[in-house]
């Protein structure tokens, strides 16, 4: 009997399922139109209450605009550009998205003028967040969380949101006294603010950090902070600095915050250099489980670091509430100390079964600055991971275009959707969407 390509897929996906081995099938499609203008920093977000409907969010200058979200409600399979509201004519970017349970879509990001100007005039910098009520269709005018009229000083910069319960937002940042400065009087602190409205409004920020890092945005400055609502509503904070990986908690739901704890050593800092990327960062990303696994509660920390003497890939988890941690998993599964570079990783948490992706820029196998992109999946609280190379072919980056300084993912019941950035010539790049179904 003569077999087809189609039977003996569904063969192997039978006898996978059945050995408790976990099947996956992906696509990967183009998510920016041709005439797109070199988008970067792309944050990506699943409707909960409708998995199909997916939003991601991007740097991305075009006319006036200067960010952009684009939506599929076929799973990534197709996406529709919406340009991003943008009255002042102001420089944007930092862009991130995140849906609520009752899916909400809240699209955060900063958005400022006259940064390193002498004295510039009609200088302005701040956080603002859009609504979706449509799955990404429409948004709102921009709320303002922070905003300096005809100042860049203090200066707001990479902002993450995260979504709680009854409405509630929560992000955090870094302020710098003066950003990019030497001088040893200038300093970085991590602030964080809450809105109680669904996004309507915001209570004025506090500062978190206890002790400053400096100010000129390398390794000695305080950068990298994601939040995550853990189970019982409470706040976590990690973040890199010159004393490593830090963590700070709030249990009253976001209201005030405890003392600064180092939960890690950092090897080489958080301002990593990469071959043919003009800027680069290993800053950690935070995720709690949710699901309502044996893991529920768990705390998971993803970042890249110099330990082996190249760029790996690191998650570590608690069990209890960031008291206690395991020592860091590597991620990626080539050789140790092969000099191969993986980069800018970020982290989904699945929140119906527990598990933990991550997805990175990989090198390994290649040469020079040729790239490809890898997701890697656990089930098992991060104790190990097994990787799925993502079908795109490798491209060769330049440093004569800004690559950004992170990809997204995120995850729902199985479903994970990663969206990236890649060249598509040597001083051109591209949003693609790589779409995961695991069983």
């Amino acid at each position: 009997m003569r077999y087809t390509t189609p039977f003996l897929a569904a063969l192997l996906q039978a006898f996978l399922s059945a050995a408790g081995l976990h099947a996956q099938t992906h696509r990967v499609s183009r998510v920016t139109p041709p005439d797109a203008a070199s988008p970067s920093e792309v944050s990506v977000a699943i409707n909960p209450l409708n998995p199909n409907n997916v939003v991601a969010v991007s740097l991305q200058s075009r006319g006036p605009t200067t960010n952009f979200a684009y939506v599929s409600f076929d799973a990534g399979s197709t996406w529709t550009s919406v340009s991003g509201p943008n009255r002042h004519g102001r420089t944007q970017g930092d862009d991130a998205v995140v849906f609520d349970t009752s899916g909400r879509a809240y699209w955060s990001y900063i958005s400022f003028s006259g940064l390193r100007q002498e004295r510039p005039v009609g200088a302005a910098n701040g956080i603002f967040v859009n609504r979706s009520l449509d799955g990404g269709r429409t948004w709102s005018e921009p709320t303002r969380v922070i905003d300096h009229l005809n100042s860049v000083l203090p200066f707001e910069d990479k902002p993450f949101i995260a979504a709680g319960a009854d409405g509630r937002l929560f992000i955090a940042w870094t302020r710098f006294s003066r950003y990019g400065s030497f001088d040893p009087e200038e300093t970085s602190h991590i602030y964080f603010t809450l809105s109680e409205d669904e996004g309507r409004s915001f209570a004025m920020p506090i500062r978190v950090s206890d002790r400053a890092g400096d100010a000129v945005d390398s390794d000695g400055t305080l950068e990298g902070v994601v939040p995550a609502v853990g189970v019982e509503g409470e706040i976590y904070l990690v973040w890199s600095g010159p004393e490593g990986l830090v963590l700070d908690k709030s249990v009253d739901g976001g209201l005030t915050f405890g003392k600064d704890r180092v939960i890690a050593s950092h090897p080489g800092g958080w301002d990593v250099e990469v071959d043919g990327i003009g800027r680069a960062n290993g800053m950690p990303v935070t995720g709690v489980d949710e699901s309502d696994g044996e893991r529920r509660g768990t705390l998971y920390v993803n970042w890249v670091d110099e330990r082996n003497g190249d760029l790996d890939v690191f998650v570590m988890s608690s069990p209890d509430g960031g008291e206690s941690w395991s020592a860091p998993t590597r991620v990626n599964q080539d050789r140790t100390g092969n000099g191969a570079a993986q980069f800018f990783s970020w982290m989904a948490v699945d929140p119906v079964d527990g598990a933990v992706y991550v997805a990175f820029y990989d090198r390994a196998g290649r040469k020079g600055t040729w790239t490809g992109l890898s997701l890697a999946r656990s089930t098992d609280g991060g104790s190990s991971f097994e990787s799925f190379p993502i079908a795109i072919d490798a491209f060769e980056t330049s440093t004569d275009v800004f690559f950004g300084d992170y990809l997204g993912i995120d995850a729902y019941g199985g479903q994970v959707v990663c969206v990236f950035t890649h060249f598509t010539g040597s001083a051109r790049l591209a949003l693609s969407a790589a779409s995961f179904r695991f069983d």
